[in-house]
């Protein structure tokens, strides 16, 4: 019931509380809980008729089963919404840490969000810049979408996804866009460096920052993903505007969730991960999407780091099952000085095609990036081939590719870390490094485009 309060507090596990006694409490349901050292927060992680599990988000070090106790609120976790959150910077539960005070809340939202209507969803369409060729050219993003980056340890996708929330943009006048950051298990010089980027470049003042440090409550890490995307629905389908959500680091997440899973004593699944886990994501990613009828649009950008660059491994595994696409992160091109090592080989845009053309991007774009994946792919067999029977085996034809891969890695694929390349710029740049083959060559082209931007 609520505001009941109970001291029935019989055993604390690693995060884990266990209250007996209790009637009528519900699953996710938050919890005050008063202890000799203060007030704490928890939630509701089992419901049983007469005992209830609940996670601590601050922890459970210094607490004690005789002088705890619970008051249960009869509310799922909640959070103040409001267009104030606008270029401020918030902990994994949503409190400020900016030194300002709280945003007054326009609304207070479930942060389990609200169940999208399938019937309801429309198609993504309308394509975001990012300002990467790699991104907008080969595998462009598209309104609504999920598309995750795929990165391994040591790679430079902290500086990617910064340089995306930075150049972000989508076209059309009048058009209001917002990015919501939520990082999770960060460390703290990985949260100063994401805080300084946003403010020096004033893409705070369009930005929303979620961070859950790597000495935060695991609990929290949990949360943080859910209170940033209740943030974006409230931005999207309530003000009208387009959200990008950047999450990072997944794998983080997906640890957490483990720990807890462990805590609670349940059978593992795949390397120790609960059974759970993708349905665990598809909550998450599922909130990306646009709604007919509403002008706002939520798409997802979630980073995730797989462990021994092993793609296989469960959590790319399941993510790229639920998400449409996926970038991927090449430590090979990173050795050699290439930022950002996007690799387009393994990369894909699922929602790619529908997203550009003739009133969206450009009427070349389609075929362009067709052939420029073609010809790349070339070059890289050619490269394996090279190593075997070396160069002087080439034919003409075959050294045009390889030097075409080198300058596509060089040019296309290479920029700065500041440098915000627009559709026009990128596709221009295509038509340029294609113009190093004959026009025989180009095969998946029309005549027509071939006539108007082939440079040779």
């Amino acid at each position: 019931m609520e505001g009941i309060k109970y001291s029935t507090v019989t055993e604390i596990s690693g995060p884990l509380m266990i209250v007996e006694g209790v009637k009528e409490v519900g699953y996710g349901e938050i919890v005050h809980i008063e202890t000799a050292e203060g007030k704490r927060m928890g939630q509701v992680l089992e419901a049983a008729e007469n005992k209830a599990v609940i996670q601590v988000f601050e922890g459970t070090r210094g607490l004690d089963t005789k002088n705890t106790s619970v008051t249960f609120t009869g509310k799922p976790m909640e959070i103040g919404v409001s267009t104030e959150m606008l270029g401020r910077t918030f902990d994994g539960k949503g409190m400020p840490i900016d030194g300002a005070p709280s945003p007054i809340p326009e609304d207070i939202r479930n942060v389990n969000g609200e169940p999208m209507n399938p019937s309801a969803r429309e198609y993504p369409r309308d394509p975001i810049q990012t300002g990467i060729s790699t991104i907008d050219g080969m595998n462009t993003l598209v309104r609504g979408q999920k598309l995750p980056i795929f990165s391994g340890a040591g790679l430079p996708h902290n500086e990617l996804a910064a340089q995306i929330a930075r150049q972000a943009k989508v076209r059309g006048q009048g058009e209001e866009f917002a990015v919501i950051f939520c990082a999770m298990g960060i460390t703290a010089e990985e949260a100063d460096f994401f805080m300084q980027d946003f403010e020096e470049t004033g893409a705070i003042e369009r930005s929303v920052l979620f961070l859950n440090l790597a000495n935060s409550p695991v609990i929290e890490r949990l949360i943080a993903p859910k209170v940033a995307l209740t943030t974006a629905e409230y931005l999207a389908f309530e003000k009208g505007m387009h959200v990008l959500v950047i999450l990072t680091d997944m794998t983080n997440y997906a640890e957490a969730l483990r720990e807890i899973s462990a805590a609670r004593e349940e059978v593992p699944g795949r390397r120790g991960y609960p059974g759970y886990m993708y349905t665990d994501l598809a909550q998450i990613y599922e909130r990306a999407g646009r709604i007919q009828g509403r002008k706002g649009t939520i798409t997802q950008i979630p980073i995730l780091t797989m462990p021994d660059d092993d793609i296989t491994h469960p959590i790319p595994d399941l993510t790229g099952y639920i998400t449409e696409g996926q970038i991927v992160l090449s430590r090979e091109l990173h050795n050699k000085g290439i930022y950002p090592p996007v690799a387009v080989l393994p990369s894909l845009s699922r929602l790619m095609a529908e997203g550009i053309g003739k009133g969206r991007t450009r009427e070349d774009h389609h075929q362009l990036s067709n052939q420029l994946y073609a010809a790349y792919a070339e070059g890289c067999d050619l490269r394996d081939l090279v190593a075997v029977v070396g160069e002087e085996a080439l034919t003409e034809r075959d050294k045009k590719y390889l030097e075409f891969a080198d300058e596509f890695e060089n040019r296309f694929v290479r920029q700065g870390r500041d440098e915000d390349r627009t559709f026009e710029e990128t596709l221009n740049l295509g038509w340029e490094l294609l113009s190093m083959l004959p026009k025989a060559e180009l095969k998946k082209i029309d005549d027509k485009y071939i006539e108007k931007y082939y440079r040779g």
